[in-house]
């Protein structure tokens, strides 16, 4: 008598089975390619309720579970002021998934929203400074954050049009404020329609953009489109001549010619294209 799976198992092995090629195996390689766990590392995986952090949750949960290389997780969500709906949802989707998540409060959303100017630049900064210190008091040496291949690409495509500058996201770094503390990202090397389509295949729905800011315009009808919205569109569009355009840009971040340049920084100092001449 074939045993009858549960919906956790049957999550788990659509990402080991169905999605092992676009989900299980870009998730390891970017784990193993860029060191991001160690033995005793204890990590806070911050979720914020979206498709992209719910789904680390659970890769870190299940390679916990099968690694040689033992680490502790906590499954931390903080909740910035999300109206009960979106709060109930987290909540569900976090049994569904089997994940023990710890929720603390914060009035991060109050304080933003009678910002007048880049409230979502000041609610950014706000949260990830109360990871950072929630992590810190649970014990942790690292926060882990969903951020996928996509994020990568379209900041620094955005960084290019939008501020004059070539940069990205890396797939971890130091944190100056916090002494001790990294920031991983696992999720570095899975694309987001791999997300979606994994989404779709167990009939998840997780909560989107949950900032009452945002909300307040959708009342009004007004459709925004940040300027990630527009990277968004130009990449997709670009890539129906060119299906190859995400992988070209992703593998283009690791093999920079930086003596092609005529100028670039280094510690926060400009070099210009004379004195990098010189030193040739």
């Amino acid at each position: 008598m074939t045993r009858e799976l549960s919906k956790v198992q049957l999550i788990e092995r659509s990402i080991v089975k169905k999605y092992r090629k676009e989900i299980w195996a870009p998730f390891l390689t970017a784990v193993n390619r860029y060191e991001l766990i160690q033995e005793g590392d204890h990590i806070a995986v911050c979720i914020s309720g979206g498709k992209d952090s719910m789904l680390m949750g659970k890769l870190v949960q299940m390679l916990q579970k099968h690694s040689d290389v033992k680490f502790d997780v906590t499954f931390l969500v903080m909740d910035p002021g999300y109206n009960e709906r979106n709060r109930k949802k987290i909540e569900e989707n976090a049994e569904i998934l089997g994940l023990p998540i710890q929720i603390f409060e914060t009035n991060i959303f109050a304080v933003a929203n009678h910002q007048e100017k880049k409230p979502c630049y000041l609610c950014a900064r706000m949260r990830r400074g109360h990871l950072y210190n929630q992590a810190k008091n649970l014990g942790c040496n690292k926060i882990a954050l969903g951020h996928h291949l996509n994020d990568a690409i379209e900041t620094t495509v955005m960084a290019m049009f939008y501020s004059s500058k070539l940069e990205t996201i890396v797939p971890k770094s130091r944190s100056e404020n916090f002494e001790g503390m990294e920031l991983i990202r696992p999720m570095y090397c899975i694309k987001e329609e791999a997300i979606k389509n994994w989404c779709r295949y167990n009939g998840l729905e997780f909560i989107q953009c949950a900032c009452r800011f945002t909300e307040a315009e959708h009342e009004t009808e007004e459709v925004h489109y940040s300027k990630r919205e527009e990277t968004k569109q130009l990449i997709a569009k670009l890539k129906k001549e060119n299906p190859e355009i995400e992988d070209n840009i992703f593998r283009a971040l690791h093999a920079v010619q930086i003596e092609s340049f005529p100028g670039y920084k280094i510690d926060g100092r400009l070099l210009d294209f004379h004195e990098i001449y010189e030193k040739r």
